[in-house]
C-alpha cells in the first residue's frame, strides 16, 4: 500500500510540473519554473509583455529576441503556451 502512495505521488508531482504556463499571465518565477527559461530569458519576455499582451507564438518570437522556432518547440514541450496554445511550425 505504501508503494501505491509513494508511485501515486510521484505521478502528481511530474503531472504538476509538465501544468502550462501562459506566457501573458505568468509572472517571473512561474516563467523561471519553465525548463529552457532562466532569468534573462524572463525578463525578456516581461519587458515586452508590457507593451501588450503577445497574440500568438509568431509574436511572441518577433517580439522577444532568442525565441526562434527551435526554442519555441523546447518550451512547449516544457509546458509553455501563448494564450493556451502550444507551439506547432507551419
Amino acid at each position: 500500500m505504501r508503494q501505491f502512495f509513494v508511485a501515486l505521488m510521484a505521478l502528481f508531482i511530474a503531472f504538476a510540473s509538465q501544468a502550462a504556463v501562459d506566457v501573458n499571465t505568468a509572472n517571473e518565477a512561474e516563467l523561471d519554473g519553465v525548463k529552457g527559461i532562466g532569468p534573462a530569458l524572463s525578463g525578456k519576455i516581461l519587458k515586452a509583455r508590457q507593451q501588450g499582451p503577445f497574440k500568438d507564438w509568431a509574436d511572441l518570437m518577433q517580439r522577444v529576441k532568442g525565441i526562434q522556432p527551435k526554442s519555441a518547440r523546447q518550451l512547449t514541450d516544457a509546458g509553455l503556451t501563448v494564450n493556451g496554445a502550444g507551439y506547432h511550425a507551419r
